[in-house]
């Protein structure tokens, strides 16, 4: 039934409250302030050790060389165990051995160059490698990272070109030192070089690096031309 008033065939529409809910807002973190500072350079004690190569060639070809060696070794006396004779190498190598002498030139030439083929593998299980990876500061134990030579030279260079009256720079970085040479072309000499020791001892700091690198810079006129 309509009521008095209300157009035919429409029909009544109870009025709908909508009901927004407030947005969860998440308890702020007790712990906020218990947490550890983010690390800086001037954090941490900084001790980080060279990066070893991994010498996957070198380790890769002797391996080779040995399994070959050891194969073939293995496989002539296994021969011979079966009634066969011996490869014709062992035969001759063994005949050899038995006639040379040790004070012989082409036996001490051998030994010389075993020993130092020895004396190279030793070196390169001693020593780390990746000579152009500098080791950056260690603020975290978990986290390790290196800066390359050639980057660090670049960013250095590109702090000592932003010093006034240098006209070109050749930088040169090494595991121990650092070594600069600018070209001015106005200014006095001695102005520029202090100022370029303030800002490239700077930008030193600034890489990073666990062990930086000492200074060396040296400021030229450049060569007159004609």
């Amino acid at each position: 039934m309509t009521e008095p008033g209300e157009p035919t065939g429409s029909t009544r529409r109870m009025p709908t409250v909508e009901q927004s809910e407030a947005p969860h807002m998440a308890a702020p973190d007790a712990s906020a302030d218990a947490r550890e500072p983010v690390p800086t350079l001037e954090r941490g004690d900084g001790r980080a050790g060279r990066f070893w190569s991994a010498r996957r060639v070198p380790a890769a070809l002797l391996a080779l060389v040995l399994l070959g060696a050891a194969g073939l070794l293995l496989y002539d006396i296994a021969a011979v165990r079966a009634d066969h004779s011996a490869m014709q190498w062992r035969r001759s190598l063994a005949d050899g051995l038995a006639e040379q002498r040790l004070e012989d030139t082409s036996v001490l030439v051998g030994a010389g160059v075993a020993a130092a083929i020895g004396l190279w593998l030793i070196l390169l299980a001693l020593t780390p490698g990746l000579r152009d990876l500098l080791p950056m500061r260690r603020d975290r134990a978990d986290i390790r990272a290196g800066l390359d030579r050639t980057a660090a030279a670049l960013v250095l260079r590109d702090r000592a070109v932003e010093v006034s009256g240098v006209q070109a720079v050749r930088v040169r970085v090494g595991r121990r030192k650092a070594k600069v040479r600018a070209f001015s072309h106005f200014r006095e000499l001695d102005d520029v070089r202090t100022d370029l020791d303030a800002v490239l001892e700077k930008a030193v700091r600034e890489l990073g690096l666990a062990r930086p690198p000492a200074l060396s810079v040296q400021v030229h006129r450049p060569a007159r031309k004609g």
